[in-house]
């Protein structure tokens, strides 16, 4: 399967990620990003977008981007800095990079960024990669 098969397949079952309003922006192995915009559900008590949805968005980017190479993978460990806040109408793009790919695992480093160009997060994930291919 290509990425955009996979990611598609992905995406039709990932009632989350369709919840969050992700649109994929490239398919390029390794390297899918990401975007959405903040909707006033999403925001918390301070009125300000809660963690959570930062980091849904970003552990998206980690899974459409790791399954991308064609093999089942799943996150085993991941992290967010929060680095500014985000507000309702805010649009947030995840960018995803590549750090180390073998055959059992890859790391991956996302930035998250909103309509300024601003870091409002900075995500890293560790998947383990499965002997499932896709299909």
């Amino acid at each position: 399967m290509t990425p955009k098969e996979i990611i598609d397949k992905m995406m039709a079952e990932d009632k989350m990620s369709q919840w969050l309003g992700i649109e994929i922006l490239n398919y390029d192995p390794g390297s899918v990003s990401v975007r959405m915009t903040v909707r006033a559900e999403m925001v918390n008590g301070f009125n300000v977008t809660h963690g959570g949805i930062t980091y849904s968005l970003a552990d998206s980017a980690l899974a459409f981007s790791a399954n991308s190479h064609g093999i089942r993978s799943m996150s085993i460990e991941t992290s967010i800095s929060h680095l500014k806040s985000v507000h309702v109408d805010d649009v947030l793009t995840v960018k995803t990079t590549q750090l180390t790919l073998t055959r059992k695992t890859g790391v991956y480093m996302m930035d998250v960024t909103n309509q300024k160009n601003e870091l409002v997060a900075h995500f890293k994930g560790t998947v383990y990669r499965s002997d499932k291919v896709w299909d």
